[in-house]
């Protein structure tokens, strides 16, 4: 009687504590984790607020910087505000709403937090910003055309291959205003000046930057004059695009000056002053920006009443959750074990198979049950089978003594040599099943001993065939050998010669009169082969699979007229094992059967 297995020791409840251990430990993580990060959230906010704004402001500059007009801003602002959780709004000077992210009616905040002005951004604050606070990305009449870029993109493309010819790797950016520029591996502009790579000719002005520069220079020269500063030369344009900072474009505008450090000041000044009337076309016009908390903004950390009851609340749920899951995950994987334990514990004659029904570890562990219960059911089969060949094979010679001996003890008949003879032969059936019965026992012991040595494969052909020579001439069968070259093989020579024999003997009973049994040895690689081939009846194919199991006879009478044992051929495939060596059969029925092993070969003495 199977005892019942304790509460505390049963998976289910196992599972449950399990789970219950990990809800428990995770809930209290991450509690604490929520704690301590907190604190640390909180010190940040006011940073992260801080550079918000700026990336806030440095966008909305970028917008007003590239548009002539605030119209369209709508989207842009709802997108920053999406992304950053704060409200955004923008106004004109006198409070005229431009665009906001709030609800329409919603009060502005007090004060504005900046004011949004490409030609005058002093909190501009990425790199690439000039001092003169004029947005990098303002270009205006110096963005080129198409045409333009095209042009001084294939220059690029050019001067990049040739670069790429002296060893020097590089890449191409693109200032604001459209115009490609090479840069260095390290980022920085490239400052090759190769002339055989062209390099004046990506530098140079363009027909729109020319015209552009053209328009400043009298604009500088008139401040100029107007102050007393004489400048000389033309204005250029000096770039400095930097893959590090994408958005930079012109670096400053320089000018020439007669002579003196409060001559260059001024005409800097001039270039400053006549660089923004020239851009304010271009531009949209200066906007107040006002940034509040916002119905969107994330939540503030607040350790409320109401709060800690939905910290509670929300972990009795996780561990509910928990607990359910498991029970039903847990359910699941009792069942099967269950019906798996039940069914081992039934009578083995009962034979009871268990139903798969998931594809999961257990559903293989019952699968793997029902191949052992089939396998348990086929050597019942065959010890059954076999206990029943015994008993037949023993019962005909103990038969036959038993009767002689009664008749001869009666008076029956004389104990003559002739009587004598046949009991004797008797005798040796039964001495030979028993022995037969020996090895196989030894062999599925692992305890057959196997005396190895090198032997010629041609001797012991010729000793098996001088051993059943006087049966082949008995039975009118030619028995013949053939060896290709000289094998040799590590085996034992007396156990070699049992497993040849018995298929030698085998071949003798199935071959009539006039018939041929050949025995042929050969080397195949590292192997040597021995075939043992006869002309007889042969062997039927669906015979062929069960020719080696033990007691089995073609002939169902099991007559000894056309059969031994049964037990020769499963002898020679245990023997065959132990040499580390392999037999299969062939056949055709009326063709005669054919016989082949396989043994490592070994070197020639």
């Amino acid at each position: 009687m199977n005892r019942p297995v304790p509460l505390r020791k049963r998976l289910l409840v196992r599972l449950l504590i399990a789970s219950v251990l990990i809800a428990v430990s995770s809930v209290a993580a991450t509690a604490w984790l929520a704690v301590e990060t907190t604190t640390r959230a909180l010190r940040e906010e006011q940073g992260q607020d801080l550079a918000d704004d700026l990336r806030i402001l440095a966008q909305l500059s970028g917008y007003a910087a590239t548009h002539p007009s605030w119209d369209g801003v709508e989207g842009t602002v709802r997108a920053l505000a999406s992304k950053t959780g704060r409200r955004i709004a923008l106004t004109t000077a006198d409070r005229t709403l431009i665009a906001d992210s709030a609800p329409k009616g919603a009060a502005l905040p007090l004060g504005a937090a900046a004011s949004v002005d490409p030609l005058h951004t002093d909190t501009y604050s990425e790199p690439g910003a000039r001092l003169s606070g004029i947005d990098p990305r303002a270009v205006g009449p110096y963005r080129l055309t198409a045409d333009e870029r095209d042009r001084l993109d294939a220059i690029a493309a050019k001067e990049q291959a040739c670069y790429r010819g002296q060893g020097n790797h590089t890449e191409i950016a693109r200032a604001p205003n459209g115009r490609p520029v090479i840069l260095r591996a390290d980022g920085t502009a490239a400052a090759l000046n190769s002339e055989d790579c062209g390099y004046d000719q990506l530098n140079t002005a363009t027909a729109t930057e020319q015209k552009a520069l053209d328009a400043l220079s009298e604009g500088v020269r008139s401040c100029a004059q107007q102050h007393d500063a004489k400048p000389y030369g033309p204005i250029y344009l000096l770039l400095k695009p930097d893959r590090k900072v994408p958005s930079s474009g012109f670096a400053y505008v320089k000018v020439g000056v007669s002579a003196g450090p409060k001559a260059q000041e001024t005409a800097e000044s001039c270039v400053d002053g006549a660089l923004r009337d020239q851009l304010d076309p271009y531009v949209a016009p200066v906007a107040d920006l006002y940034l509040g908390g916002g119905e969107t903004g994330p939540p503030r950390f607040d350790m409320s009443p109401a709060n800690k009851a939905k910290v509670v609340g929300t972990a009795g749920l996780v561990l509910a959750v928990t607990v359910a899951v498991t029970a039903v995950v847990a359910h699941r994987l009792v069942r099967p074990l269950r019906a798996l334990t039940e069914a081992a514990q039934q009578p083995p004659q009962l034979h009871v198979r268990v139903p798969v029904t998931t594809r999961d570890e257990t559903g293989i562990l019952a699968e793997a049950f029902n191949d052992l219960t089939e396998r348990r059911e086929h050597l019942e089969d065959q010890r059954k089978a076999m206990v029943s060949d015994i008993a037949h094979e023993l019962r005909s010679p103990l038969t036959n003594i038993r009767g002689w001996l009664e008749v001869t003890r009666d008076g029956v008949v004389d104990p003559d040599p002739t009587l004598l003879s046949s009991l004797h032969e008797e005798a040796m059936v039964l001495q030979r099943i028993i022995d037969d019965l020996q090895d196989l026992a030894a062999a599925d012991a692992g305890t057959l001993r196997l005396h190895r040595e090198p032997v010629p494969a041609a001797d012991l052909l010729d000793q098996v065939a001088a051993a059943h020579r006087v049966a082949a001439h008995t039975a009118g069968v030619t028995l013949h050998t053939e060896a290709e070259g000289s094998p040799w093989i590590d085996a034992d020579p007396v156990r070699m010669r049992q497993a040849l024999g018995n298929l030698v003997s085998n071949a003798l009973r199935h071959t009539p009169d006039g018939g041929t049994v050949a025995l042929t040895v050969r080397r195949d690689g590292d192997d040597v082969v021995f075939t043992v081939a006869d002309t007889g009846s042969g062997i039927a194919q669906e015979d062929l699979p069960h020719v080696f199991e033990r007691f089995w006879r073609a002939e169902k009478s099991r007559s000894r007229r056309t059969g031994g044992s049964g037990l020769g051929l499963s002898i020679v495939r245990h023997l065959l094992a132990a040499h580390d060596g392999t037999v299969v059969a062939a056949s055709e029925p009326g063709a005669g059967a054919v016989f082949i092993l396989r043994l490592p070969g070994a070197p020639a003495q």
